[in-house]
């Protein structure tokens, strides 16, 4: 059985007092029967590790450069982000693609790094309003599954959530037929790559406005192993409800 996850994204969010939030989650879930990874920004993760450090919770990264070192001003490398205690990397998410101009192909190679040193990559896709009115939706989750995962990638390794762009920070969410036709579509695509078992080991995640209000019943379509959870994530009164929501 896939052991489910709540993933909080905390975004460009931040300072040192919003560590209160993590303490709290840290009290309220001391024994979670989901996983609980929390991706604050850089500057915090290193503490917010420290506080997790003695509890089931994950701290994980935004991002990392594919080098592990090097003339790269500004970035942050794999093997910094495991050293600082960091356990996974949120990567290839829309607003990097789109902000930053970043490729499948670089995802990819974001990805090898992070196995490299041993952290979890969660590896983000995800279509635009063009694209799902287009219908494109599956075309483009496709191209991109394809491209974002190297070699090597298994369900120990890589988690993959599914984030369309238009859903982000807007309040709109896909149909729940939406959101378990293209889960269901990604699970295909692994079994076609690495094989029906393998497939079976990937926690897929669904992203873009999950609520306290709507988590229940996203969690109850297909294929959805969990939740990658923005603006909610930020406050443990929002996030902990989600994280309920899941293990119910």
């Amino acid at each position: 059985m896939r052991r489910k996850l709540a993933a909080g994204n905390w975004k460009m969010n931040g300072t040192a007092s919003s560590l209160a939030e993590v303490q709290a989650l840290v009290s309220l879930h001391c024994a979670p029967s989901v996983d609980i990874l929390i991706c604050p920004p850089a500057t915090l993760i290193a503490q917010a590790a420290g506080l997790c450090a003695n509890s089931p919770i994950m701290i994980g990264a935004q991002d990392c450069h594919a080098a592990a070192s090097g003339a790269h001003t500004g970035d942050i490398s794999a093997p910094m982000l495991a050293d600082t205690g960091a356990g996974a990397v949120i990567l290839g998410h829309s607003e990097r693609r789109e902000n930053h101009n970043e490729t499948s192909d670089l995802v990819a190679q974001k990805a090898v790094a992070a196995h490299a040193a041993g952290l979890i990559a969660v590896v983000c896709l995800g279509e635009s309003l063009a694209q799902r009115e287009g219908a494109q939706t599956l075309d483009v989750i496709a191209e991109q599954l394809a491209a974002s995962l190297p070699d090597g990638t298994t369900g120990a390794n890589t988690v993959i959530a599914y984030e369309p762009i238009w859903a982000i920070g807007t309040g709109l969410t896909p149909s729940l037929a939406q959101i378990g036709e293209v889960h269901d579509f990604i699970r295909s695509r692994l079994s076609e790559r690495f094989g029906v078992q393998a497939a079976e080991d990937f926690r897929l995640l669904y992203g873009g406005s999950v609520k306290p209000e709507n988590a229940a019943e996203i969690f109850a379509t297909s294929n959805v192993d969990g939740a990658l959870v923005g603006g909610a994530s930020l406050k443990s009164e929002d996030f902990s409800p989600i994280i309920r929501a899941l293990e119910a």
